[in-house]
């Protein structure tokens, strides 16, 4: 029996599981990356690893766990995270759309494609350090958000490729796919430049998983406006959207909102683009994400924002595109002391950017850019609005919230009065595009007229109409977990030869 060839475009997370599921079903499997092998593994080497997904139970944890003995684990309260919850925190975001087939099939598949990366040799760690509050001698998982990979990004990204090449897959860098080749109807290989020059390479499918078009500034602004121009890439320079331009060039369907993104904040003075060359606990310090635990104010001195709206994991790709909307694009996350040992290590990093003084009168004229009159108002304001009768509690939506300003807080509204005051300069960092492709439930391209385009397939950042105005955290690592292994699966098993 002959062997389906298939070409695998990226080497992230998608386009890994992808391949290795496309392995297993007896594919032969090359896999491109336009970047070298130092900085290959797309966007997934940049996150933090996480993946959302259903579960019920402790119990359905422990055989994921990289090292289910740890000591931590008996006092543990993972709690459970239901279809229904997935269900309803995908449609916070979908601004009153029903759940799509992209976002049923993530929710239907997370947990078993969890345990089917376990399988694979592929395993994951309680994420302590972000993901619990201690209480009552337990640690306590809130948010729905509970594993992640060993070494977040790059420990999944590397994983993944053992398990790869493990397999028997082959892998060539700075190999760029530049157009599909198309025959008969069928795509049947794509063009490539190298170094060498441009090579024709054939296969009985092609598997896009190359990312979006997040690292593309005149792609930003064709299709999510000229704001987008100035936010800063969290991520790999290298996710320039050519593999969808080079689907929507033989007649694939553009899906979803092509001004929808993972959109972060960031600190202000953060460099344009990720830097591989530092540890991932550094590369990770320039989010600026306790926002939940303090005020956001912009250059007219104005809130913009409900800071405490909810748990962090579902707002911060909201608010990440709501700063860059702001007046200059940039935002003040301010604290007092009361929090500043909740505030995450990334906000304690050697070079965090950051104003300190020991009285708001002090503070607000050291913010850069700002109206200070309104901003001081706008404090004052705030403070009273605070309810001084319920008890704040971060591990709940605590309820704890101001009454009658324009904008309210809606939980943890504690009172900034405890000195040394701080604030944080913050702007977007986009992460991924939302807006891509249309696939259908076997992760096949689909033309226009909803047809499936034969050999090509889709996963990951590219495929449109999984997210739309914001996402739970960890879903984008689990949409493209999802659709990889689909893909792979649908394209080893497409027409084989005998």
């Amino acid at each position: 029996m002959n062997k389906n060839k298939i070409i695998v475009v990226g080497s992230g997370n998608a386009a890994l599981c992808a391949g290795i599921a496309a392995l297993e079903k007896g594919a032969e499997v090359l896999m491109i990356e336009k970047a070298s092998e130092k900085e290959a593994g797309g966007n997934s080497r940049y996150t933090a690893g996480a993946m959302r997904f259903v579960y019920t139970s402790n119990e359905e944890l422990y055989p994921l766990l990289l090292n289910p003995d740890d000591e931590r684990i008996p006092v543990t309260e993972f709690g459970s995270y239901s279809r229904q919850q997935f269900e309803k925190d995908l449609l916070e975001f979908n601004d009153g759309r029903p759940l799509s087939l992209h976002q049923k099939i993530v929710i239907e598949q997370s947990h078993p494609t969890l345990k089917w990366l376990s399988s694979h040799n592929i395993k994951f760690e309680p994420i302590y350090s972000r993901q619990t509050f201690q209480k009552e001698g337990k640690y306590v998982f809130w948010g729905g958000l509970t594993l992640e990979a060993q070494g977040e990004g790059v420990g999944l990204v590397e994983a993944e490729m053992n398990e790869y090449l493990r397999l028997g897959g082959t892998i060539l860098y700075e190999t760029e796919g530049r157009n599909l080749v198309v025959e008969e109807n069928k795509v049947k290989g794509i063009i490539c430049k190298t170094s060498e020059g441009e090579v024709r390479l054939s296969a009985d499918a092609v598997i896009l998983g190359c990312g979006g078009f997040e690292a593309n500034p005149e792609l930003r602004k064709k299709f999510m406006g000229g704001n987008w121009e100035h936010s800063k890439v969290r991520g790999t320079p290298h996710n320039m959207g050519r593999g969808i331009e080079m689907a929507l060039k033989i007649g694939a369907a553009f899906n979803g909102l092509p001004d929808g993104c993972h959109a972060v904040p960031m600190d202000l003075n953060m460099p344009n683009y990720g830097n591989l060359e530092i540890p991932f606990i550094e590369r990770k310090h320039y989010r600026k994400i306790c926002y939940f635990l303090g005020v956001m104010i912009n250059a007219q001195g104005k809130r913009f924002v409900d800071e405490g709206k909810n748990f962090r994991n579902y707002t911060y790709a909201q608010f990440g595109k709501a700063i860059l909307e702001q007046p200059g694009n940039f935002a003040w996350q301010i604290f007092d002391q009361k929090v500043e040992h909740l505030l995450y290590s990334e906000y304690r990093f050697w070079d965090a950017s950051y104003v300190e003084a020991d009285s708001l009168v002090e503070l607000i004229p050291k913010l850069a850019g700002v109206d200070s009159t309104e901003a001081l108002q706008t404090l004052k304001a705030y403070n009273l609005a605070v309810d001084q009768n319920t008890d704040f509690d971060p591990t709940i939506l605590d309820g704890k919230a101001t009454k009658g300003l324009k904008l309210n807080k809606s939980n943890w509204a504690n009172t900034l009065d405890t000195p040394p005051f701080r604030a944080y300069p913050v702007t977007c960092g986009i992460t991924f595009t939302y807006g891509g492709l249309k696939v259908d439930q076997n992760a096949n391209v689909l033309n226009e007229s909803d047809v499936k385009i034969n050999g090509l397939y889709a996963c990951g950042e590219l495929v449109g109409g999984v997210f739309y105005h914001g996402y739970p955290g960890g879903s984008g690592l689990t949409s493209g977990a999802v659709f990889g292994r689909i893909a792979g699966h649908s394209a080893a098993s497409q027409n084989l030869k005998l």
